[in-house]
């Protein structure tokens, strides 16, 4: 049982830091990039095949070959496929002829990696960007350490694949450097990181200002994740260190006061379901149970799915409705709910603190009045005004199975989903 807790717990966890931090694409990382003076190819994002043709005349004036990339929020695009044949979504051509047939391909079409499912990421525009020649790949990674309160910095002369692999088969590769997160980075320790990247000494000057640059990026934008794949050497341009690739992540947390960043959000990249949620202030995640969840709290919410877990049941979501649930928003995460098929039963299990019981049982009464409810519910109240929640539930008239404690409510809710 204990290994079924831990996973509901890191999976949790882990998909609901996805919901709440905020991915761009790779051009729009290229974009940033250049606005700090950290060197990235020369390209740019094309939405039609026209205008793919139209970037690659452009940036072929000197006869360079070019790269078509593929833009979909999923890793392992170079070894995925597309939803009508075409294998890879990153493309070398010749010709800017080239470039709109492949463009062609990839546009309005759905990318199918290791990381995005069988379903896939549509692909919104084909980055078109210049050939570089790199004499060496490296690997650097900024976020913030939670055991330290610290951010780490990962690096690898070793880039231009997965870490993880990396990390596999020759862990001495992998190098980590903290940094006081009350000051910036040191220009020492900037040196240290460039040295470790495996650069040629002529090379180590730039390695250490784009390392610089790219710490100043993560602190003043408010970013949870930055990573460069490959960081690499390069010959025959102004700077002798470039960003070949990048991922990055920020905290939604700071969306007011990063506006120009969260401009560049890609809502056909995230599900219709989770984005109705963010707009109802809810943390939404589908997940592949039967047991529908709504939860106020993450705490909980984690708790309320390891419960689940503990009695043999699987849930359907991680839903938390946070401290300001009102009957409206306890309706939206219903609808949420519902959408899934395979739920059987629903779970509501809230602590009133900040949320008052009595307003969650209207919002839980109506909900499966307006909406028609046929699955059971189990809900579990405890809190402030307790007492007029429970009178709100027993007079609704509907078959809402009331609880006081969390383990006969969980273990009640698995046997009614069957």
């Amino acid at each position: 049982m204990l290994s079924h807790r831990l996973v509901t717990l890191t999976r949790a966890s882990a998909l609901r830091q996805q919901v709440r931090n905020l991915s761009i694409h790779e051009f729009r990382s290229a974009e940033l990039l250049r606005q700090y003076g950290i060197g990235t190819p020369q390209g740019k994002a094309a939405t039609t095949a026209t205008e793919a043709y139209n970037i690659a005349r452009e940036l072929d004036v000197a006869n360079r070959d070019l790269v078509v990339k593929a833009q979909a929020l999923t890793g392992g695009r170079g070894k995925g496929h597309f939803d009508n044949g075409l294998q890879s979504g990153i493309h070398m051509v010749s010709s800017a002829e080239e470039a709109q047939a492949i463009a062609t391909k990839m546009l309005g079409h759905k990318l199918i990696t290791k990381q995005s499912g069988a379903s896939g990421k549509p692909v919104s525009a084909a980055y078109i960007v210049e050939r570089v020649d790199a004499k060496h790949e490296a690997y650097l990674s900024i976020l913030m350490d939670r055991q330290t309160k610290k951010p780490l910095i990962i690096c690898s002369s070793e880039g231009g694949m997965n870490i993880e692999e990396v990390a596999e088969k020759n862990p001495d590769a992998i190098k980590k450097f903290y940094v006081d997160a009350t000051g910036g980075l040191p220009a020492s320790t900037a040196a240290e990181i460039a040295k470790s990247l495996g650069f040629s000494q002529e090379a180590e000057a730039d390695a250490a200002d784009a390392v610089t640059k790219l710490y100043k990026i993560f602190k003043e934008r408010d970013a949870t994740q930055i990573e460069i794949n490959p960081l690499s050497e390069v010959t025959g341009q102004d700077t002798k260190v470039m960003c070949m690739d990048a991922k990055f992540g920020f905290d939604d947390n700071a969306s007011y006061r990063q506006k120009d960043v969260y401009q560049w959000r890609d809502l056909s990249q995230e599900d219709p379901d989770e984005v109705i949620a963010k707009n109802s202030d809810l943390n939404f995640v589908k997940l592949k149970g039967n047991i529908g969840c709504l939860v106020n709290g993450a705490g909980l919410a984690m708790a309320t799915m390891d419960v689940i877990k503990l009695y043999g049941g699987d849930p359907a979501n991680f839903l938390d409705c946070g401290g300001g649930a009102t009957p409206e928003t306890i309706e939206t995460a219903f609808k949420l709910i519902l959408s899934n098929q395979n739920v059987k039963a629903i779970f509501v299990n809230i602590f009133g603190g900040i949320v008052r019981c009595d307003y969650v049982a209207q919002g839980l009464v109506a909900a499966t009045k307006n909406l028609d409810v046929q699955v059971p519910i189990v809900a579990r109240l405890q809190g402030t005004n307790l007492d007029e929640g429970r009178r709100i539930i027993q007079n609704s008239g509907l078959k809402i199975y009331g609880f006081d404690e969390l383990d006969p409510a969980a273990e009640k809710v698995v046997s009614l989903a069957g």
